[in-house]
């Protein structure tokens, strides 16, 4: 594969018409991620090629999906659930790789109206009732949990460059990556300006016996549980026959 790159990229670069040459050009190596039985997460590698010097950066997003955030208070010496704030549509996975710190990059204005950068990721509560500072200490836990679990990451460096122009950066997603629709955004970047950009779409669904269970289970939903009950039962007596013969 690492031999095969160059020579992709070459291509790559040789189908664009004369003339017409742009500034960058990227794709992945897989457009799918499927996930199976003993998935332990999987890397799809990125690689392009820019027409001189420059940044790059690399925002991977997945299907947006309301999230809910909890408080906990105690009530009557017990913890439980008292306050929550839904952000609605955010990302349920959100990755930045860059080739520099984004603030040697770009200024905060171009972060924050391209979305790069979990500081300026925008996630809009539902609630109308909460103050701007309870708002964003509930921002706060959604994205201290989702770093926690491998959801939301930056990373600086990773990329590798050969000749200066041509570039290849693995892409890792965690066991636990949410299934969908993703987009992977590529920026050039020249003295703090965007002057290329790219999208690719990836999707990551399960496949194989997990899918159709799955699916079975979301189709069929009474046939699923009824199944379950009865397989549980089964399951139960099984485990009682030694003992009756004891």
């Amino acid at each position: 594969m690492r031999r095969a790159l160059p020579l992709l990229l070459l291509l790559l670069l040789w189908s664009a018409p004369a003339g017409a040459a742009e500034p960058l050009v990227a794709d992945l190596t897989s457009h799918f991620v499927a996930i199976t039985t003993g998935f332990t997460g999987a890397d799809v590698v990125l690689f392009g090629a820019t027409d001189g010097p420059g940044d790059v950066v690399v925002v991977v997003r997945g299907p947006g999906r309301d999230a809910v955030v909890w408080r906990k208070s105690r009530v009557a010496g017990v913890w439980m659930n008292t306050r929550q704030v839904t952000f609605a549509g955010a990302p349920s996975y959100y990755a930045v790789y860059s080739t520099r710190p984004l603030d040697e990059i770009m200024p905060p204005a171009m972060r924050l109206l391209n979305d790069i950068g979990i500081a300026d990721l925008r996630l809009a509560a539902a609630e109308k009732d909460r103050s701007p500072q309870e708002i964003a200490e509930f921002r706060d836990a959604l994205i201290r949990q989702r770093r926690q679990a491998a959801l939301y990451a930056e990373a600086v460096g990773g990329f590798n460059f050969l000749g200066g122009e041509l570039f290849h950066l693995a892409l890792g997603f965690p066991a636990a990556v949410p299934t969908g629709n993703y987009t992977v955004q590529i920026f050039l970047v020249r003295d703090k300006r965007v002057v290329g950009g790219q999208t690719s779409p990836l999707y990551i669904s399960q496949a194989g016996i997990d899918a159709e269970v799955d699916d079975f289970a979301e189709r069929r939903a009474l046939s699923y549980g009824l199944l379950a009950v009865a397989g549980a039962a089964l399951v139960g007596w099984l485990s009682s026959l030694p003992f009756r013969h004891a």
